[in-house]
């Protein structure tokens, strides 16, 4: 181990910790690096990214016709450019309505259901802007995280936690705390390329997606003020977190979960290695790991092309589909009774748990696999504490939403499919709600 490489793995990996990892105050509440960042650069540019990034599906379009169309070698020679425009069908689709909604939207153009304020322009003005900062940031930074050592530090280390507990690799903890620190779809993002790159086999990178991309802090303080109780937040956030936490051990030990292959991505192969030697402490096995995997970077260059690459991929890739499913999604729970009827089945449970006003409650806790933030508004109007409790906190433990989380899986290579992610909110619903409930009503005693 040279100095050099020592100092490849420790200075990057600091400023990693810093972005990723470490809490920070800012405007009142807690964030991280990325985070201040993001808002920072969503500050200052929040009217023009509807316009730029409306422009940025439409190259989608153009260049996924272009790719399918006329299959030019300067795309079907380029493995990045290939994997990002020459795509399937349904894929094409997505991009196409996304397109078209995001213009409908700017114009105020065709049907208002697809345009009005709490469907495509909720969408446009308000999630794609958030998600086009954060990724930006976070794209761009993460091979801080990945490529200089930390994830092979951290993961050594708290191995023999995580392993037993979770039957997740130590590593996986990194994703959890960038989730809880920052956002859900960065520890998604960063699950993604775990997996993609062979640290994760198949059912542990399910596993981590759908139980620890928790949400943050600081989306956790929206809710809980949007609905008007902010002066219990810590007692709501350690309920979200004790029902979390016991989700995460229930659920990767039932289908569809439990059945995911233990195998890893086939284009990369297993890569990951935690287990310690005999004779060595696990920290200096960790450091050794993490200085190994530093000294592979030759180039910064070459660093930096995979971050914007990571922000291209999400850019053109990601976000015409959440403009397209977001859109939908919101448009069937604003418009239609569908939560409504799919809730009717709750409603008897909720009366049986003793929760007030149980018939309004039930449409709000299913809504959520529409937009994490739907039950909050959902549930606003309903006049009993205790319920409005329960709804945030229910809402903020299902995880599995498809506005944002669920369509980045979708996207991703990630063996989950729209039925399992349908399976998992059912269960992650039937797991929390009554843990929830049961220290709501203790807190409201």
């Amino acid at each position: 181990m040279t100095k050099t490489n020592k100092l490849k793995f420790i200075i990057p990996s600091l400023f990693g910790l810093l972005l990723f990892l470490v809490p920070v105050p800012f405007t009142g509440q807690w964030t991280i690096g990325v985070g201040i960042l993001a808002e920072f650069f969503l500050g200052l540019f929040s009217d023009v990214i509807p316009l730029f990034m409306s422009a940025i599906l439409l190259i989608s379009i153009v260049m996924t016709l272009i790719a399918r169309l006329g299959k030019p070698a300067w795309i079907m020679n380029s493995p990045f450019l290939k994997s990002l425009f020459y795509v399937g069908g349904f894929w094409l689709i997505m991009r196409i309505l996304g397109g078209t909604f995001a213009v409908m939207v700017l114009l105020e153009a065709g049907p208002a259901f697809i345009w009005d304020e709490f469907t495509g322009g909720t969408v446009l003005y308000e999630l794609i802007p958030v998600l086009t900062t954060w990724f930006f940031f976070a794209g761009l930074m993460m091979p801080l995280l990945l490529e200089f050592g930390l994830m092979d530090y951290i993961g050594t280390v708290v191995r023999k936690v995580m392993r037993p507990v979770f039957k997740l690799p130590g590593r996986s903890s990194i994703d959890a705390v960038a989730s809880w620190m920052g956002s859900g779809t960065v520890g998604v993002l960063i699950t993604t390329k775990q997996y993609e790159s062979g640290y994760y086999t198949k059912r542990e990178a399910a596993v981590i997606a759908t139980n620890f991309s928790v949400a943050s802090i600081a989306f956790s303080l929206v809710v809980i003020s949007f609905i008007g109780l902010e002066h219990m937040f810590v007692q709501f956030y350690v309920t979200v977190v004790v029902a979390g936490l016991l989700a995460a051990i229930i659920c990767p030990r039932i289908p569809p979960l439990s059945k995911k292959k233990n195998t890893y991505f086939e284009e990369a192969g297993r890569q990951i290695s935690e287990e310690v030697p005999t004779g060595k402490s696990p920290n200096q096995w960790a450091f050794e790991k993490a200085v190994a995997k530093a000294s592979e970077v030759k180039s910064a260059s070459r660093v930096i092309q995979s971050g914007f690459q990571n922000v291209i991929d999400i850019w053109f890739g990601l976000i015409p589909l959440v403009m397209a499913l977001g859109t939908i999604a919101l448009v069937i729970a604003e418009y239609t009774n569908f939560f409504v009827y799919l809730s009717y089945p709750l409603v008897p449970l909720l009366e049986l748990m003793r929760i007030p006003e149980a018939q309004a409650a039930a449409p709000a806790m299913i809504v959520g696999f529409a937009d994490m933030f739907l039950p909050a508004v959902v549930g606003s109007g309903i006049e009993s504490e205790l319920t409005r409790f329960i709804v945030a906190a229910l809402s903020l433990t299902q995880l599995v939403y498809m506005s944002e989380i669920g369509i980045l899986l979708l996207r991703s290579k990630i063996p989950l499919n729209l039925l399992d992610l349908i399976i998992i909110f059912i269960q992650r619903t039937l797991i929390t709600l009554p843990i929830i409930t049961l220290m709501a009503h203790l807190l409201f005693f």
